[in-house]
């Protein structure tokens, strides 16, 4: 694995807008960075891929260890949530993609950092800019990325119907994002109508959610948490299962922090996993804590020494935290690469790759293109 630095293509804020990154940029500099690139060789890209293959599937073999011993406390979900998922659990509903960060230095076994899969972003820039970036500055290499291929596939399933797309209005990424998934999804022959979160009605009479035309939602990709749809408003109507979501409530117990004990207890040793517990202690004074429901990196504190090194601010930590052995994160010239495996119809697809100065990867955290040879 090496980096390497490049001269950025005068024209890339426009090439990159061009397939959909317009949030390329922000105050503090760019957050799409080609004046990087990592190099991989095929070998190391096989090694992501099926450590992402196999986290992916012990990760649902954890999540039918919660349901089995009813450990829903240890991942704060809602009582209110339990037989929802229990439902989307038995029918096994369709799960669309998901992104695990891992962390890895070409030597020892990616490590799991989290399983982002629910909600995740950095689609468009790891799906479409960086292989239009390779294409250009690479064009006889080769990158870990069938993303969109396989976005198209999955669709494919419920060509001929209806698919709702929703998310917070006026979020660049969030609309971006949505746009992109709904373009796979018309690809695959689905018909697809877009409806902003704020924007979804409930018709009394005939019990189901409606978009702005009065139509009726049967199926809706909602790039909005799980944990945020149980507590608005409208939560009630959540019981009545009227809707098939995309991500499926069963994503729940995979998208959150509290099931990394779990997966150590579990498969203790893993040689993809890192220690991880409920409580501090078994890790001394050494450890990340996390938030069950944290994202982008809020509210995560690296201890050493039992002093705090880094920590982000945020409005996670009241669902309670886990607590993580340090990964040993790579460091090529102060910074830190964070692998994203992204995983399609439960198979690895793709790479992204963000790294930053910091050890916690953020918000801000910079996106930079990979190829291997």
């Amino acid at each position: 694995m090496k980096r390497h630095a490049y001269i950025p293509r005068p024209d890339w804020r426009e090439k990159v807008e061009s397939v959909g990154l317009t949030f390329h940029s922000h105050a503090d500099g760019p957050y799409w960075d080609e004046s990087a690139a990592y190099e991989l060789t095929a070998g190391e890209v096989d090694e992501l891929e099926s450590a992402a293959n196999k986290l992916h599937f012990l990760c649902i073999d954890a999540a039918e260890a919660v349901i089995k011993n009813n450990w829903w406390n240890r991942l704060s979900i809602p009582p209110a949530a339990v037989p929802g998922i229990l439902k989307s659990w038995e029918r096994d509903d369709f799960s669309l993609y998901g992104r695990f960060d891992l962390s890895y230095d070409g030597i020892t076994p990616p490590k799991l950092l989290e399983y982002n899969a629910d909600t995740p972003t950095a689609l468009v820039e790891a799906a479409v800019a960086q292989w239009f970036w390779l294409q250009e500055v690479h064009p006889a290499a080769d990158q870990f990325n069938s993303i969109h291929e396989r976005l198209i596939e999955a669709w494919k399933r419920w060509a001929g119907k209806i698919v709702h797309f929703s998310g917070v209005k006026n979020f660049i990424e969030d609309e971006m994002t949505l746009l992109y998934l709904r373009d796979t999804c018309e690809q695959a022959g689905v018909t697809a109508k877009t409806v902003f979160i704020d924007d979804i009605g409930w018709d009394s009479r005939q019990n189901f959610f409606v978009d702005l035309d009065g139509a009726r939602i049967e199926r809706a990709f909602k790039l909005y948490p799980w944990e945020w749809m149980w507590s608005d408003e409208f939560n009630v109507h959540l019981e009545k299962d009227c809707v098939q979501f995309i991500e499926p409530m069963w994503k729940m117990l995979l998208t959150n922090k509290g099931l990394l004990p779990v997966l150590w207890e579990l498969f203790p040793d893993h040689p993809n996993l890192l220690p991880a517990y409920d409580v501090a202690e078994p890790l001394g004074n050494n450890y990340i804590r996390k938030p069950k429901l944290s994202r982008e990196g809020c509210n995560v504190s690296w201890v050493e020494g039992g002093v705090v090194l880094e920590e982000n601010g945020g409005n996670y930590g009241t669902e309670g935290f886990v607590f993580q052995s340090p990964a040993s994160l790579p460091d090529f010239g102060g910074n830190h690469p964070v692998f994203g495996v992204w995983v399609v119809d439960h198979e690895a697809a793709g790479l992204g790759i963000r790294e930053d100065t910091r050890r916690i990867t953020g918000n801000l955290s910079r996106f930079v293109p990979h190829f291997f040879t």
